[in-house]
């Protein structure tokens, strides 16, 4: 291959997602004058606008997808090759793209992303779904859905159930709540009222209740309805409800045949057994589906023993690392996650070779708050230090972990409530050694805090509460609070003054 080189750049960036368009954003503003590649397989990237510094370790950007002109124009230094890779090899330090072009590289950064975990590959009922780009994708096979079963239980799968409406939504989750990776079982059910009312729908506030939480058992269901006047039941399909009147259709974004606004019914603690075909269930001696349920495209059959049909199935089970293009011939070391290993410069185990965003996995000696998570925030932190890192090492400048790492932080927005998360969010790694506390207002805010010996090391914080930065400074300072322990989530003490 090494022969074949048509060009050899200082540094390649392979993708162009947030992870290497922030890489090349840094390498070009630090070394203005290096040669840059960016190889990726669509004509647009993935730009962070909009970026705002919360506060030490928090920030909120949008992501928005732009023409890859846009970065040319910024950057003169900078080459966008619009093709896949098809092969590495790293000895010769060498790229091959899919339409056979060669390009030699002095360092290289591998930013492929992740690959979503379909529930099959085969089916055409079965729609994979990754990112918010794909989300919007769903519009067209909505239009004419009447029901559809969306499968898994993370961030896309928490936003594509809310934000879907005129269509029925079955939501198949395999844990005892919804947002396992982000919430305990006290933050799903204050979040489930969302479900029951008009999008946006904002509760009005109420004095503060004593909150507890009712877990379902295995293979249970609830059904949720925008329309006060359905019935509601226990387990499966429910009947379409009424429209909800002139303005309910405003602000929609994923919309199905149906009129009516959203009727979500989730099936707790099971997974998919089976996809078939109408054709295939009606041949089959176990179907169980009663004539008034009427023909669907596809039907699903769930661990739980219940069969639902429906108009396409939507995989939103997260990623896998995308590592498949650059392991033939290489000795990369992979993470147990099918990452590839960086250390605390995001280098790979290849020499020259660096890896940033949901391709890769942190094998550094982690803080005692931080957690890897795919999420967006953590691609655009491991773009931008890869590109240091790498700028530093051409430089012969040392480098040292940047503060990011310090501290897990992550703000987003479910069911239109903000949702802040803050180092070990829900108790991950602490075992029986920490406590909770617990402040909720039923449809305003949903605070939590995690104390080990203590100390403050985790928080989530749903709705406007004000308490990030203040909760963010508790965790960083590892003040012995059991002094205030009682007064810490007090809703007549401004904590904010009392840190101050």
């Amino acid at each position: 291959m090494a022969d074949r080189k048509e060009k050899t750049f200082r540094f390649v960036i392979v993708g162009g997602g947030i992870a290497g368009v922030t890489c090349v954003e840094q390498l070009s503003s630090q070394i203005p004058s290096a040669d840059v590649a960016l190889i990726t397989a669509g004509p647009h990237i993935k730009a962070v606008t909009n970026y705002k510094q919360v506060s030490k370790t928090l920030e909120e950007f949008d992501v928005e997808e732009r023409p890859s002109s846009v970065l040319v124009e910024k950057f003169p230094n900078l080459t966008v090759i619009h093709s896949a890779v098809k092969s590495l090899d790293t000895q010769s330090h060498s790229v091959e793209t899919a339409d056979g072009r060669v390009f030699g590289y002095e360092k290289l950064c591998i930013c492929g992303g992740g690959t979503p975990k379909l529930l099959t590959w085969d089916n055409p009922y079965v729609l994979g779904i990754r990112d918010t780009d794909s989300a919007q994708h769903l519009q067209k096979q909505l239009s004419s859905a009447k029901r559809i079963v969306v499968v898994g239980n993370g961030g896309i799968a928490l936003e594509l159930v809310y934000e879907v409406e005129g269509c029925e939504v079955i939501w198949a989750v395999k844990d005892k709540a919804i947002g396992n990776t982000f919430f305990d079982a006290g933050a799903a059910q204050f979040l489930i009222p969302s479900l029951e009312v008009d999008k946006p729908g904002k509760a009005a506030p109420c004095k503060r209740p004593r909150y507890t939480t009712e877990e379902l058992g295995p293979g249970a269901s609830q059904t949720f309805t925008a329309d006060k006047n359905a019935r509601r039941h226990g387990s499966g399909p429910t009947e379409a409800g009424s429209a909800l009147g002139p303005d309910w259709h405003e602000g929609i974004v994923l919309r199905g045949a149906e009129q009516l606004s959203r009727r979500v019914s989730l099936e707790y603690q099971c997974e998919v057994e089976k996809i078939f075909t109408s054709a295939a269930l009606l041949n089959s001696p176990q179907q169980t589906l009663r004539p008034e349920n009427g023909s669907w495209p596809v039907y699903v059959k769930l661990t739980n023993g219940k069969t639902f049909g429906c108009d396409f199935v939507v995989s939103a089970t997260g990623v896998v690392p995308n590592t498949e293009p650059f392991l033939h011939g290489n000795n990369f070391a992979l993470a147990d996650d099918g990452g590839l290993q960086v250390d605390d410069h995001m280098m790979t185990s290849e020499p020259d070779v660096y890896a940033a965003g949901d391709v890769c996995t942190a094998c550094w000696e982690h803080s005692a708050l931080w957690q890897q998570m795919r999420l967006w925030t953590q691609a655009r932190q491991m773009g931008w230090y890869a590109g240091r890192c790498m700028a530093a090492h051409v430089l012969s400048e040392p480098i040292e972990l940047d503060f990011c790492f310090e501290l897990f932080s992550h703000i987003t927005k479910f069911f239109n409530y903000k949702v802040v998360l803050l180092g070990k969010f829900n108790g991950q790694g602490l075992g029986p050694d920490h406590e909770l506390l617990l402040r909720c207002t039923k449809g305003q805010e949903y605070v939590k805090v995690v104390l080990s010996g203590g100390r403050m090391v985790g928080a989530v914080l749903i709705g406007e509460t004000d308490l990030e930065e203040t909760f963010e400074n508790l965790i960083l300072n590892q003040m012995d609070l059991t002094p205030y322990r009682e007064e810490l989530l007090n809703p007549n003490i401004d904590i904010e003054d009392y840190f101050d």
